[in-house]
């Protein structure tokens, strides 16, 4: 399976993923990050958390055989986020889903080179995460809308 395609997949964007790339999930698990800014126990991110891996389930993947999450919940702590950034990238990631601006702040900080899908960012141009939406360029390829936004 191509890179690229996961990273998609991640973004929210692969609805309809071709059917040879479930054929080709068997290769080895893939492996996941995800730093979220809020607490463990916050429902809202709870129930974000749980639409993320049904869709997941819903196109084959599943946490623990053919995929591997690791989450870490920074709480809104600027030093929580750096240390959970660096514990991530460390874990060989193939991406990381990140929440909130604190969250990919401090991953950048942390790589160049893992991509990381954003999401709740409302001007990730402004906050200089991105060159453009359009075309994002280097290791944040790409965001999911939300529609709180």
């Amino acid at each position: 399976m191509r890179r690229r395609k996961f990273i998609t997949l991640l973004g929210g964007a692969a609805v309809a993923w071709p059917r040879a790339a479930y054929a080709q999930q068997a290769d080895r698990v893939r492996r996941v990050g995800v730093l979220l800014n809020r607490v463990a126990d916050d429902p809202e991110e709870q129930a974000r958390l749980a639409a993320f891996l049904q869709g997941l389930q819903k196109l084959g993947w599943t946490d623990g055989r053919s995929v591997r999450i690791d989450h870490r919940w920074a709480a809104a702590d600027a030093d929580r986020h750096r240390t959970f950034a660096a514990e991530l990238v460390a874990l060989g990631p193939d991406v990381i889903l990140a929440a909130g601006s604190q969250s990919v702040a401090a991953l950048l900080q942390t790589t160049r080179t893992v991509p990381i899908v954003f999401t709740n960012i409302v001007d990730p141009v402004g906050a200089g995460f991105v060159a453009s939406l359009a075309r994002p360029g280097g290791n944040a390829p790409g965001l999911r809308r939300s529609n709180t936004a």
